[in-house]
């Protein structure tokens, strides 16, 4: 059986690893955003990786390494450590080929994420608080049972996989100039890079980490950003990027870019609705970059990967609606006004005449510093576009009340 270089990903164990696993994984859609395009300036298209069966291209690289086990190794089983779409990646195939699977997972992991890795077949284990003692108890199973270690980057089969996408988006869009992808540990970027610049030695690279977390851009760029923090993109929160992965990037990724976390939801936000598909945080930090400093794109042929789709439903609600409060079609207004007979029927009809609709209104009389006679209301409402809202808000004061106006950021 064929096996991959053991010291980087090449663009001949990629072409390979791209016919072993072409009956298995999804060839997904390419496509031009004529939309994104026309916002950013720019030719810009998405790989849609969040179509695969468990919906991210982590199938590819898991499958890649599982195919390359031998009858003995495929007996014994394989281990990993992960709380995400690696874990279902792996248990999914393992499943598919009669590999035994056991997943590691910190005792945090939400019970869906569990119930649907053992959805597909693997055995889960919890395990530590953290992903580290996850990760630090896989290996113990490793040595304890002699299972194979599937790491989710650090592997070069599992980079030599991710590099197809980097094959299937040049044959779809053989114009690119350049591409744009998520940092998490960094293979899906080594693959991606070393396929591309095989392909198109001119093409520019650029990766995406979360503002939170630019451990590879500490690690490349000999920066000193802090780590941690609650991020939308957990799928590309790592503390420590991987080590054979930091040194390929180092030599072909052209620039790192960091995005806030304003801008990974706004991402999200627009491929919800203007390309009507989910992708989960990490999935959308490519389009994030762009969005945040489209200047740095514009006249570019550019490519990026929604290389995720696995987003708490409530969650994206959440940042679905934040969206429309930072676009100014919901509001939450603090209104200051006489408390006495007839003060929100006042207030109401300003509501009316501007056809903003009210969702919900409290009054605060007790935890404010007004006088005693006063009353704050707090309404929260919605209109068709912002400038309703900022007609109601010059009504209400210029009838004589006071309106404080609540910012996401």
């Amino acid at each position: 059986m064929d096996a991959p270089t053991t010291t980087r990903p090449t663009i001949d164990d990629i072409r390979a690893a791209a016919g072993r696993i072409k009956e298995a994984v999804i060839r997904t859609p390419m496509m031009k955003s004529e939309t994104l395009s026309q916002i950013i300036d720019a030719d810009v298209w998405l790989k849609f990786e969040n179509l695969q069966f468990t919906a991210a291209y982590k199938e590819r690289g898991a499958l890649n390494k599982l195919l390359q086990l031998t009858a003995e190794e495929r007996a014994r089983g394989v281990v990993a450590a992960s709380a995400g779409n690696h874990a279902q990646a792996v248990a999914y195939h393992g499943r598919r080929l009669g590999i035994p699977v056991t997943i590691v997972m910190p005792v945090s992991t939400p019970t869906i994420k569990v119930t649907q890795t053992e959805g597909h077949g693997a055995h889960v284990v919890l395990r530590g608080e953290r992903f580290d003692d996850a990760y630090a108890h896989a290996l113990e199973l490793e040595a304890e049972r002699r299972l194979v270690f599937v790491h989710p980057f650090d592997d070069v089969a599992v980079m030599n996989g991710a590099g197809t996408i980097g094959i299937e988006m040049l044959e779809d869009a053989p114009d690119l100039d350049m591409l744009v992808v998520p940092i998490g540990g960094g293979g899906l970027i080594s693959g991606v890079a070393t396929a591309a610049k095989a392909l198109k030695p001119d093409i520019k690279i650029v990766g995406v980490e979360a503002e939170l977390y630019p451990s590879m851009k500490n690690v490349v760029e000999g920066g000193h950003g802090a780590i941690g923090g609650d991020t939308l993109a957990e799928g590309i929160a790592v503390k420590e990027p991987g080590q054979l992965t930091r040194a390929i990037i180092g030599e072909l990724v052209d620039r790192i870019d960091l995005v806030a976390e304003k801008d990974i939801e706004h991402a999200v936000a627009m491929l919800v609705n203007i390309e009507k598909s989910v992708v989960e945080g990490a999935g959308a930090a490519g389009l994030a970059a762009m969005l945040a400093q489209p200047e740095r794109f514009r006249g570019r042929k550019v490519g990026t990967i929604l290389c995720g789709g696995n987003i708490d439903t409530h969650l994206l609600a959440n940042v679905l609606v934040r969206e429309l409060v930072r676009c100014g079609r919901i509001a939450r207004l603090r209104i200051a006004a006489q408390d006495r007979p007839g003060a929100l029927a006042a207030i109401t009809a300003k509501f009316y005449e501007c056809g903003v609709n009210i969702i919900e209104t409290n009054h605060h009389r007790i935890f404010t510093r007004l006088p005693a006679k006063d009353t704050v209301i707090e309404v929260e409402c919605e209109a068709r576009d912002a400038q309703a809202i900022d007609t109601l808000v010059k009504r209400l004061e210029d009838a004589g009340f006071n309106v404080e106006r609540a910012e996401l950021d």
